[in-house]
């Protein structure tokens, strides 16, 4: 595939790095702190996708890694150019309905997730059945934290909200989540969940099972972007791939059921 990467970051560069080997092309990227014209595989680099149009490049799909107040704006060009695109920003979601009604409209594609690591959505789906298991179990009280490094813009996580909204799902003894400090006990029905930024930290989630007895707990540790890079590639291969081009919205859980047969 011919690949454009919105967002010339370290993610940027971690899927310029992973593509060849995958047997793709980077045909351009874009950033708006672009110093230079040329990427470090010496692709076209620009400052707005605006400035794509009119060349004569052959774009597949637009891998979008920035910043979640530019994510849905750069989406939305993406789908006026009809241009399929992974978007692995978060912080944007709250504006999901719109933007995929945009991409609908325009005929085009969107694939998006909280987080493309493979690991990360193996372990959503763990954390989902030991919660539907642990909610005949009052005495085991459910809650978690992440941490990300201090440059993060967005707290907390989308991978935490995801999980917690997976989690909720399966849980009558927990309806609701708390997201800030506590200056109270939390009420029995919610499940309380912090975040803390610090250093550089890639990322760590935790969901822990606590009773007076014991505790369980169930933890996912990023060491480095290479699985989220990793991740938003097969999901390109997915959504424009192989000769195969879909329209419409979809996240990783489509992926994981189609290619890996792994269901919620």
């Amino acid at each position: 595939m011919n690949i454009v990467i919105v967002g010339y970051g370290k993610m940027g560069r971690m899927i310029e790095t992973l593509a060849a080997g995958r047997g793709h092309t980077i045909a351009a990227a874009v950033d708006p702190f672009a110093e230079s014209d040329k990427t470090g595989s010496g692709a076209v680099l620009v400052k707005n996708i605006a400035d794509l149009d009119g060349s004569e490049l052959t774009i597949d799909c637009a891998v979008e890694f920035t910043r979640p107040d530019t994510a849905a704006a750069n989406i939305l060009a993406l789908a006026e150019r009809r241009i399929p695109v992974v978007a692995g920003t978060t912080g944007w979601h709250g504006m999901l309905a719109e933007v995929s009604a945009a991409v609908n409209n325009a005929g085009s594609s969107l694939l998006w997730a909280s987080n493309f690591s493979l690991g990360v959505n193996l372990f959503y789906r763990i954390c989902w059945h030991a919660a539907e298991l642990m909610d005949s179990f009052p005495e085991y009280d459910p809650g978690g934290f992440e941490s990300h490094h201090n440059r993060k813009l967005d707290s907390p996580s989308g991978t935490a909200k995801t999980l917690v909204e997976g989690i909720l799902k399966r849980m009558k003894r927990k309806t609701k989540p708390v997201w800030n400090m506590l200056d109270r006990a939390p009420r029995p029905e919610e499940l309380h969940f912090a975040s803390l930024r610090l250093g550089a930290v890639p990322g760590e989630h935790s969901l822990i099972f606590d009773s007076s007895a014991d505790s369980i707990e169930i933890r996912h540790s990023a060491r480095n972007r290479e699985g989220l890079a990793a991740g938003a590639l097969i999901c390109a291969e997915w959504l424009a791939g192989s000769g195969v081009r879909r329209n419409g919205v979809f996240t990783f859980d489509d992926v994981l059921e189609e290619r890996f047969h792994a269901r919620i």
